[in-house]
């Protein structure tokens, strides 16, 4: 693992102060009920996001209406009264479009990231032929455990960007954190960019 491990009583409140400090031109947003809280939080807080350009780091391929997308929990959380400079639709450009947007800009500020009590990061699973790839920064991805295809970033589109924060609440992820920590083959324990931050809570480090 590699990077700075802050315990954090709030992750939420915490994830939201530091986007407050980073002021991010570009960020890529996540899903999960934890990233759901995270912009909650973001949304209680003074932020300009009329110059911010908005990416998703991984998306299920279903409408944004639809309660499983990514971008659509994002926007009627946060970005629906944010008016961000631009919000780039993921499953509206598909993989290989998203692919080739994230080459043509340049690297993105903050790309925000889960862990899932597996250990999977964005739409990054256990033993998935993804993890591997290395010429790519967004592929098609899913199986047979999770619904829904999916799109994603990759590792070296995580490893492009300036800083990415890995959000960790729950008893339910104390195995996955233990299993990082130790250098455990699990895909987020692969996390790298710039700077990486974990934002952790007490219950998982118990």
């Amino acid at each position: 693992m590699i990077g700075e491990v802050r315990i954090v009583d709030d992750v939420p409140a915490a994830f939201a102060e530091l986007v407050v400090d980073e002021a991010p031109e570009s960020i890529a947003l996540s899903g999960g009920s934890l990233a759901r809280r995270c912009y909650e939080e973001i949304a209680a807080r003074d932020v300009d996001w009329r110059t911010v350009s908005v990416f998703i780091g991984d998306e299920r391929v279903v409408p944004i209406d639809d309660e499983e997308s990514n971008e659509g929990m994002a926007r009627r959380v946060l970005l629906g009264a944010a008016s961000p400079a631009v919000i780039h639709s993921m499953v509206g450009l598909g993989a290989d479009a998203y692919d080739a947007l994230v080459r043509e800009c340049p690297p993105i500020d903050l790309v925000h990231l889960g862990v899932g009590p597996d250990g999977h990061t964005a739409s990054l699973f256990p033993g998935a032929a993804q993890l591997a790839v290395r010429d790519r920064y967004v592929v098609d991805a899913g199986d047979d455990l999770h619904p829904h295809p999916r799109i994603t970033f990759t590792f070296p589109a995580i490893a492009r960007s300036h800083l990415a924060v890995v959000t960790v609440a729950g008893d339910d992820k104390r195995d996955a954190w233990r299993r990082i920590v130790d250098g455990d083959d699990v895909p987020a324990q692969h996390i790298a960019a710039s700077r990486v931050v974990w934002l952790v809570d007490p219950l998982v480090v118990a």
